[in-house]
């Protein structure tokens, strides 16, 4: 079964999808002009709430068992602990410094799928690796702002890849069992508590912003998280996370086309050759 699935014209296009939807995140985070943490609780609370009344039935939980319900609210630990540590890296360390050491996380997810779920990493995956890899850099520094580096800041930024690792790995584990609504039901919701106790800690307001900044984080949450997230975690199931952690990379192109066309803004000779890098990577 799973394997008809992943050869399915299907699965490949809702992973396009996917990405397109993830890469239009960045689109409406610069639109919405709000603090990147109120963002991120208004992306993943809304989330969680649509999805509530799904799953929030009595008899929701049947079938589902406490090992389950432990490892997804560990992996809701990983994804907000990624948010905080890479939002954070940013006031730290240069933009290009980050986006390098965070792109790091094919390879964390790579080791960890062979220590503790024992999959092989063919050749042509670590090729592709290397490839989308190398592309996500030259992305990266070619956005760099400037700024002096610190070890702290890079720190941080390596943290965040290892956070996003956890996610992936965790997903990878929970979804051979777990039904696809209960699990981010609970990744999402345990994402939101965490970067919410997050943002009261560091002041950062929730109300107060106008009617144009609630419409882009009500369409945040609907299309980069519910679509793109919710698609990703759907073909966890499918594929090993080493691979989607190669395929995520794509949403860095996909935000860049979307700058381009929808903010204006500029698009480099060596953007484009680190998009096409990325873009052979993951082509499956």
């Amino acid at each position: 079964m799973a394997a008809t699935v992943r050869k399915s014209l299907f699965f490949y296009g809702s992973i396009g999808v996917a990405i397109v939807a993830m890469s239009s995140a960045a689109i409406f985070i610069r639109l919405a002009d709000a603090p990147v943490l109120t963002v991120a609780v208004w992306r993943m609370g809304i989330a969680a709430l649509i999805i509530a009344p799904f799953v929030l039935r009595p008899g929701w939980w049947c079938g589902t068992r406490k090992r389950e319900i432990r490892l997804s609210l560990f992996s809701g630990l990983f994804l907000s602990l990624h948010f905080l540590f890479w939002i954070t890296s940013l006031q730290y360390t240069s933009v290009a410094s980050s986006v390098v050491l965070v792109t790091t996380n094919p390879i964390f997810v790579g080791i960890g799928a062979h220590l503790f779920f024992r999959e092989k990493t063919s050749r042509a995956l670590l090729i592709g690796i290397v490839l989308a890899m190398a592309g996500a850099i030259l992305i990266g520094w070619n956005g760099q702002r400037g700024g002096e580096d610190t070890l702290y800041g890079n720190f941080l930024a390596l943290l965040g890849a290892v956070m996003a690792s956890g996610y992936l790995l965790l997903g990878r584990r929970v979804r051979q069992s777990m039904p696809l609504i209960n699990y981010i039901f609970i990744l999402y919701g345990a994402a939101t508590i965490i970067l919410l106790s997050a943002s009261l800690i560091m002041r950062q307001p929730l109300f107060g912003h106008n009617s144009m900044t609630y419409l882009y984080l009500l369409l945040l949450a609907l299309i980069p998280q519910l679509l793109g997230h919710t698609t990703i975690n759907w073909a966890l199931r499918y594929l090993p996370a080493s691979t989607v952690a190669v395929i995520i990379l794509g949403e860095p192109v996909g935000a860049t086309i979307l700058a381009y066309f929808i903010l204006s803004e500029g698009l480099t000779a060596m953007t484009a050759i680190g998009g096409a890098a990325v873009l052979t990577g993951i082509y499956p």
